[in-house]
């Protein structure tokens, strides 16, 4: 009587043991992901772990067995000297500038092909085009197609009509590399935008409209609103890549002019002045205020989602 009431109960044991836990379970199910995940690591976090390590040293690549620790009198020198304060106050500058006029001229565009016309994908997939050039082509491509004194389209249009012949890039020189990257960024900023207006909800845009609500009204009140996580979107989204821009200052005005940002200024101390450990400290600078705009980027992406799942 015995030995039949307990092999039953010893069977459930014995399958509870075979059974993998939940955290064996969670570990093969993230095992394939762990080669990409140890090559990430070795190609991002240890270059700037390497690089923290140096903006702690004062070390000038051609005297390297003068090197000596430093503190954070590299980064002390990057805040205090004026022209990297200077390149500080530019790429501020230049990513306001950039992300403001963009996102303005982005929601005109999408606010015009939001509305059903005829040739609508052909239009939406010109305006695309800039978006896609890639960085530095777009910079050779204003500074001369556009910007040339002398054979430039600018001055061309200019001479067809008696104006001046100036030297854009000269006389603008941080306008010059502002208006190329607004070129370049004003097509993705129309995207996202035209994402968010074709989420609307048309219910309350034709409920609007027969309540006698002007087009401004309806905008003013219901899509404007409905476009605040898109607009903070785009602009974080498009400061992140701002910050770190090199290429259009490098190939129009080569950091000349006042136009030298901090990515300039990493370029310029660490191939130039060879002074690694100035030119490290600058770069976490920039890695810093980086992380600190994707953040918030995150945040917003991760409200956008949880709107979209509460609607649906």
């Amino acid at each position: 009587m015995t030995a039949t009431t307990t092999a039953p109960l010893a069977a459930p044991s014995v399958r509870a043991a075979r059974r993998p836990s939940g955290r064996m379970r969670a570990w093969a199910t993230r095992a394939p992901l762990l080669p990409a995940l140890i090559f990430m690591i070795a190609v991002t976090q240890l270059p700037f772990v390497a690089t923290l390590v140096i903006s702690f040293f004062d070390w000038n690549a051609l005297y390297p067995k003068a090197r000596h620790f430093t503190g954070l009198g590299n980064y002390s020198d990057v805040l205090t000297d004026p022209d990297l304060r200077h390149s500080v106050w530019t790429t501020i500058l230049l990513t306001v500038t950039v992300v403001l006029v963009s996102l303005v001229l982005g929601l005109v565009l999408a606010l015009l092909l939001d509305r059903k016309f005829r040739g609508r994908g052909i239009v939406r997939t010109l305006l695309i085009a800039p978006f896609l050039v890639v960085p530095v082509a777009a910079a050779l491509l204003w500074k001369h197609v556009l910007y040339n004194p002398e054979y430039g389209l600018l001055n061309g249009l200019l001479h067809y009509v008696g104006g001046p012949q100036p030297d854009w890039i000269s006389h603008t020189p941080l306008l010059a590399v502002e208006a190329s990257l607004v070129w370049q960024w004003t097509p993705f900023m129309m995207l996202i935008l035209l994402a968010g207006l074709q989420s609307r909800s048309h219910e309350q845009i034709e409920a609007a409209k027969v309540d006698g609500a002007s087009d401004w009204q309806i905008f003013r009140h219901l899509t404007l609103p409905h476009l605040r996580r898109y607009l903070e979107l785009g602009a974080l989204l498009g400061s992140i890549y701002i910050v770190q821009n090199f290429d259009a200052v490098f190939t129009i005005t080569s950091g000349g002019l006042g136009t030298a940002n901090l990515p300039y200024t990493v370029y310029q101390s660490f191939y130039q002045a060879h002074e690694n450990g100035l030119a490290s400290a600058a770069g976490v600078l920039v890695v810093i205020g980086s992380i600190i705009i994707a953040t918030f980027a995150l945040r917003v992406v991760s409200s956008l989602f949880r709107e979209e799942v509460s609607r649906a």
